[in-house]
């Protein structure tokens, strides 16, 4: 048999087949959905890995065959070489033969739009670098404190109470107030674009009408561009030179926004609780051995916020980890088994902070172009966070902790907190600055704040001191909005508030290097 796909759902595969040994499921094979796949995905995993090595086929909703990439190796040669697998879901052999029907739970994820995550060659090039342009004109330094700005008003909805569930009031919040203000529609965020983001990837009944009311919420956004740009991400694609449509600009932010939102959502909520679980990673983080950066990355190791991506599909037939790929079959991107293939790591406990060889954020020309946005808000975010409430605790006990899981993602349902109640702190009240910058110096994306002290970024034009860089006089750009003025030393708080801390008091040394970490981190 070359492959396990030559049956219909429910059809028995031959007698001689050795799916029969695999299950009662159709086929003999283990489905990606279901509670198995969502109460113990590691354990599936292994299983998987242990039948069929590193690369396993699978069954998803409605028992459609896929395969799952499970080796690191496999997956970066399926990431990395479009020509033998597009990203072209109309290529897939269970639509052309209507085994797929269009109101499938996963269509909101596989139903081919416009845009570049389901484009190669030519097509691909010219999207993506509207996307990558449009990414390089953010004020970096502006969102961050955009971030920390954020992440302060949502502690203050709870901090007066003394416990929290940090998955729905700050995990779940702070990365879609931070998109939507970057996309130019801070007014279009509450809780409804929030709820639809989480569901239209969860294969639920509900998906397809979520995923219509952030379609008609985006939209409306681009039409107002249209007639009236402004700073914006949004505004940036809609004039860009790649002459994209409304519909393809449409598509992109809606691409970007629940990229963005989902797996930054995952990954503060996993930070997070491997924070209030573990006391080792607790202490090491407290303690100064670990910084907020090195957290989230050892997090993208251990618990990526994707455990997989869907998909890739065969142009020919071909081979792949052992086993025989046939034109038409889909192939899902498995993040979460390739992060812990024994061949790349076997010791699951070894420390990998500050490697960056996880799948994370996927390979190739499609890897996430805006994954260091995502780092930056979990970064900001959980810092802010730790600063304000110091002594957070679980407020349950860990087997108690819940998690909801699909194809492409596992996700906690709560994160209850308790700590002593701390008093609201205020926060200004300025309307959202310019999200333009002039010119993006190199690597200001990269979020790190290691140990010892590293070089200064080398600039564009020599001799030319930054207009970011501390102590540098305020350059005004054309069209831009006045720099933030901070508060005087002596300023008093309002009754009844406090502010935010601004810096400890240790040694000079520390207090040097926290200045430039806090500089860095853009507040």
């Amino acid at each position: 048999m070359t492959t396990p796909f030559h049956h219909e759902p429910g059809v028995s595969p031959p007698p001689q087949c050795p799916a029969h040994n695999l299950g009662t499921r159709p086929g003999g094979l283990r489905r990606l959905y279901g509670p198995e796949a969502e109460n113990d995905p590691a354990g599936l995993y292994d299983k998987l890995r242990a039948e069929h090595g590193t690369v396993a086929p699978v069954l998803l909703h409605g028992d459609v065959p896929a395969w799952l990439v499970l080796g690191h190796s496999e997956n970066l040669h399926l990431t990395r070489t479009p020509s033998q697998f597009s990203r072209d879901s109309r290529r897939w052999r269970a639509l052309q033969d209507g085994s797929v029907a269009p109101d499938h739970p996963l269509a909101p994820i596989f139903t081919w739009q416009p845009v570049c995550v389901f484009a190669d060659g030519a097509k691909h090039e010219r999207q993506r670098g509207a996307v990558t342009d449009s990414m390089e004109r953010i004020d970096t330094r502006g969102v961050r404190r955009h971030i920390n700005r954020f992440s302060n008003r949502l502690v203050n909805d709870f901090s007066e109470k003394g416990s929290a569930d940090l998955v729905s009031q700050f995990a779940e919040h702070l990365p879609m107030m931070v998109m939507c203000a970057i996309f130019g529609m801070p007014e279009e965020y509450d809780e409804r674009l929030v709820q639809a983001a989480r569901d239209m990837t969860r294969g639920t009944e509900t998906a397809v009408a979520s995923n219509a009311h952030i379609v008609s919420v985006l939209t409306r956004l681009v039409e107002r561009r249209r007639a009236e740009p402004a700073p914006d991400f949004a505004s940036w694609l809609v004039e860009h030179p790649a002459t994209m449509s409304d519909i393809e600009v449409v598509e992109h932010l809606r691409l970007i926004l629940i990229a963005a939102y989902e797996s930054t959502a995952n990954l503060i909520a996993n930070v997070l609780r491997m924070v209030l679980t573990d006391p080792r990673f607790r202490a090491r983080l407290s303690g100064g051995h670990m910084t907020v950066p090195e957290a989230v990355e050892q997090t993208l190791w251990d618990e990526p916020p994707f455990t997989a991506v869907f998909g890739r599909w065969a142009v020919g037939d071909t081979e792949l980890g052992g086993q025989q790929i046939k034109a038409g079959d889909a192939l899902l991107v498995g993040i979460a088994p390739a992060n812990t293939d024994p061949a790349v790591r076997p010791d699951l406990t070894a420390n990998m902070e500050g490697n960056r060889a996880h799948l994370a954020f996927s390979g190739g020309p499609h890897e996430c172009p805006g994954q260091d946005i995502g780092r930056a808000i979990a970064d900001v975010g959980v810092d802010a966070l730790l600063m304000r409430l110091p002594d957070l605790e679980l407020g349950t006990e860990e087997s108690e902790l819940r998690w909801v899981g699909n194809i492409m993602s596992r996700h906690l349902v709560e994160l209850p907190v308790k700590f002593a109640p701390s008093p609201q702190q205020k926060l200004d009240s300025d309307p959202l600055s310019v999200m333009a910058r002039a010119v993006r110096p190199a690597g200001d994306w990269e979020i790190s704040s290691p140990a010892r002290p590293v070089p200064e970024p080398a600039h564009s034009i020599a001799g030319m001191q930054p207009a970011h860089a501390p102590g540098a006089a305020p350059q005004h750009r054309p069209g831009a909005a006045p720099a933030e003025t901070p508060a005087p030393a002596t300023a008093e708080p309002a009754p009844g508030t406090a502010v935010i801390p601004q810096q400890r008091r240790p040694a000079a040394p520390a207090r040097l290097w926290q200045a430039v970490s806090r500089w860095w981190n853009g507040y």
